[in-house]
């Protein structure tokens, strides 16, 4: 007997077969069992989900020797004809290969006559898509109102592509892309039943490989137990599908994080010699990130379960957030750019040295070796002016050179009273979400060890203990090492006072009226006006620091 792939020996025959696609599962389950049966069906989703499988199992829940069920027994004549495709009632057209009207039209020409031996003549259209503007339209008076016998089951991958007077005849169900979770525990019970050996990092590269595709991952678990001899496993799907080992991509990010450029690009020239798919690698390094990143925000969660939560939990703690978005960044733009790229390697060192080459300006100031900086808690004292153009924009490095200049004030305790949080932040210089934390909480005691902050309700998804931890860490040259902090989530009282971010919008609006005040009361603006009938543009006078 010849050898049936897998994806035709493993298709679902049931509907408690099917993996992914409960919602339609359910709906379809209720109107069988209810005799709710509508007369069309619409099934759409992206290729190898189950679309025209699940049309089949309904087609034989219609048609069962023992009753419309939702259950169909499988053994009896109509349910074995349908698996093997020979089934007289069900009539599968390819829309793809009978787009002419006159085809249409020959098909059509059946649906008044009554099942040769089922209980209802099946229509299963697939592609339904591919039928011509003609076709549609000579569909669809036989779509709204088809005899009591026939039923309708179309099948698309593009249903925008599907004019609305058929979809509106329709009952549609979108088929959803399976996630990599279902379709590798699917390929790992396939293996067992098929009795052969399968390493489970190597279903998992199948199921990303896949893309949401069960057909598809079927095809590649048949390709590399091919190039296996019938043995899966991860070097052989690595191989196999061109891309490499989880260490490689660990072994960039760790040089990117220890600033080693040398050692990133030697990685990247023995990568190289692999000839691997720079555009996959750097999805690798997406996919990477977002697991980091995920980990940073939900801290008390798993890592991951595919056997890196210990790398990613290190990378967690060793990368700030800012980096981690950044990095993720960088490399999303830069994927679009490996097409413009000389060649895909240069393209993919360009973007390790632009993920190496920029960086926010606190961890720049953190890593260049600078000194502790000591800080005052005294309000800084300005003038305000005005002025009737624009600021220039200052140079993406001037916070991290101005973090770095040494203020010689010793640190000092701070009763109380006299505890200026909104002049410790200004000084502090802290950039990032570290920053935006610091400037939405406001004071609420110091007992000389404990620093306790109260953080507006409006920014609590701020309070990330990573981030705290940033700032206790920003706070310790100033209030001593033994200092610690707690920050709780809450409204401010009247006496309180204001947050910091509320502090600053006060006094720039404050500012930005007695500029305009200062500058409409100019002897010179007055003489202008007066004489020449001229005005003042809206927002074009700024203050400025004198």
């Amino acid at each position: 007997m010849s050898y049936q792939v897998l994806a035709r020996k493993w298709r679902p025959r049931t509907f408690s077969e099917l993996v992914g696609q409960e919602h339609v599962v359910r709906a379809l389950t209720n109107a069988l069992n209810g005799d709710r049966v509508h007369h069309a069906y619409l099934f759409t989703g992206t290729r190898g989900v189950g679309k025209t499988t699940l049309a089949r199992i309904f087609a034989k829940s219609l048609n069962c020797e023992n009753g419309v069920t939702a259950t169909p027994c499988g053994v009896c004549s109509a349910c074995q004809e349908i698996d093997q495709g020979r089934f007289v009632d069900l009539l599968e057209v390819d829309a793809a290969s009978r787009t002419k009207v006159d085809q249409t039209r020959e098909l059509l020409d059946n649906v008044p006559y009554a099942p040769v031996c089922g209980r209802y003549k099946v229509y299963l259209i697939d592609e339904v898509h591919m039928f011509s503007a003609s076709s549609f339209n000579a569909l669809l008076k036989t779509l709204e109102e088809p005899p009591p016998h026939v039923k309708f089951l179309l099948a698309t991958t593009d249903p925008q592509k599907v004019p609305v007077t058929v979809l509106s005849r329709c009952l549609q169900f979108n088929l959803k892309r399976l996630t990599h979770e279902q379709i590798s525990g699917q390929l790992e019970k396939i293996m067992q039943q098929e009795a052969l050996e399968a390493e489970v990092p190597a279903l998992q590269l199948l199921a990303h490989a896949a893309d949401g595709s069960v057909r598809d991952s079927l095809s590649l678990l048949d390709q590399s137990i091919a190039f296996g001899a019938g043995q899966v496993t991860e070097e052989g799907v690595r191989e196999m599908l061109g891309t490499l080992a989880g260490e490689h991509v660990h072994e960039l990010l760790s040089a990117l994080i220890d600033k080693d450029g040398k050692r990133l690009l030697g990685k990247v020239a023995a990568l190289a010699e692999c000839s691997p798919d720079f555009s996959g690698l750097l999805q690798e390094v997406l996919r990477l990130l977002h697991k980091i990143s995920i980990y940073q925000v939900l801290s008390n969660s798993k890592p991951s379960d595919d056997g890196d939560a210990e790398v990613i939990q290190n990378f967690a703690q060793r990368l700030p957030v800012e980096d981690v978005q950044l990095f993720y960044q960088i490399a999303l733009v830069g994927q679009r750019e490996l097409l413009l790229a000389p060649d895909a390697r240069s393209g993919f060192e360009m973007v390790m040295l632009r993920m190496l080459a920029f960086q926010p300006a606190a961890s720049a100031s953190s890593q260049s070796g600078a000194a502790p900086q000591t800080i005052s808690l005294s309000a800084p004292q300005s003038k305000t002016s005005y002025s009737t153009q624009r600021p220039s924009p200052k140079p993406a490095q001037t916070a991290s050179v101005q973090a770095a200049v040494e203020i010689n004030e010793p640190p000092v305790a701070i009763e109380s009273g006299e505890f200026d949080w909104t002049a410790l932040v200004a000084r502090l210089n802290l950039q990032g979400i570290t920053g935006q934390l610091a400037n939405h909480c406001l004071f609420e005691n110091w007992d000389g060890k404990t620093l306790k902050l109260r953080l507006d309700p409006t920014a609590q998804s701020m309070h990330i203990s990573s981030t705290e931890e940033r700032l206790l860490q920003a706070l310790k040259p100033v209030l001593g090492e033994a200092i610690r902090l707690d920050v709780i989530v809450g409204d401010a009282t009247p006496k309180q006072g204001e947050t910091p971010a509320k502090f600053q919008a006060r006094t720039k609006a404050e500012r930005q009226q007695k500029a305009e005040k200062t500058f409409a009361e100019d002897p010179m603006t007055q003489a202008l006006e007066q004489t020449f009938g001229a005005r003042v543009v809206p927002n074009s006078v700024t203050p400025v620091d004198k």
